[in-house]
């Protein structure tokens, strides 16, 4: 197994700060990263809003690949069978991982994602990808989770293939918000369904390196976006 790099005269606390750092930067070069005004899936008018259809070249979707396999081998290891990505932002996820996973740490994991509709001919089934079968251990891959909802859609899924194991869950920014009940949307997914979650960052870290510091010439979050922040956790933010 390849060995990640690793920078002489930085413990691991270090290089994962650097790291962390460096996704949020790019979060925003990409124009992932938004402020202003927005409306979540479940219905939450929102002051941020992260966006990973703005993942638009090649350059990117192998940077943010690489990104998933640090937080995924940090979390889980490499001792698994299947990368589930959910259809549709869980498609490019899913095949960008599974290749920097292979590129950085020399692990073969199968992608695998769901089509939306049923094919009823040629390649069959609602799968595309590596099918699944029982005894894998399957990592899910999704973008950011809000309310925690659409997990209840892909659970589903994956356990109508067999007697599969979920190891745990990844995304790319924990929002650190409400799920259904008072915890976070990550913390009641562990509870509930019994597997590990993850995120490259959390909110607090994006919100502690972009706060009143200037990046590119610009400051990200000024005071007014941060109030509107504070306004938004005061409401739905996890205890």
């Amino acid at each position: 197994m390849k060995q990640h790099r690793r920078t002489a005269g930085l413990n691991k606390e270090d290089i994962m700060e650097q790291y962390k750092q460096e996704f949020i930067e790019f979060m925003v070069d990409c124009n992932v990263l938004k402020f202003g005004d927005f409306v979540t899936k479940s219905g939450r008018k929102t002051p941020f809003f992260i966006n990973t259809g703005f993942y638009r070249t090649g350059a990117q979707l192998n940077k943010l690949g690489e990104y998933y396999a640090r937080a995924i081998n940090d979390k889980y290891g490499t001792d698994f069978d299947i990368l589930f990505g959910p259809a549709y932002k869980g498609i490019p996820l899913s095949v960008a991982t599974t290749m920097a996973l292979d590129n950085m740490y020399g692990a073969e994991i199968g992608y695998c994602s769901n089509r939306k509709e049923v094919k009823d001919h040629g390649d069959k089934g609602i799968l595309l990808g590596s099918p699944i079968e029982d005894g894998d251990k399957v990592v899910i891959i999704e973008d950011v989770t809000t309310a925690g909802t659409s997990i209840e859609e892909t659970l589903p899924i994956i356990r109508a293939q067999g007697n599969v194991d979920v190891v745990g869950m990844v995304v790319s920014v924990d929002r650190m918000e409400r799920g259904q009940g008072t915890k976070s949307a990550l913390s009641e997914i562990q509870e509930k369904y019994g597997f590990k979650t993850t995120a490259i960052v959390t909110m607090a870290e994006v919100i502690e390196h972009l706060y009143n510091r200037p990046y590119k010439g610009k400051v990200i979050i000024d005071d007014k976006i941060k109030a509107a922040i504070d306004a938004y956790y005061a409401q739905y933010g996890a205890q």
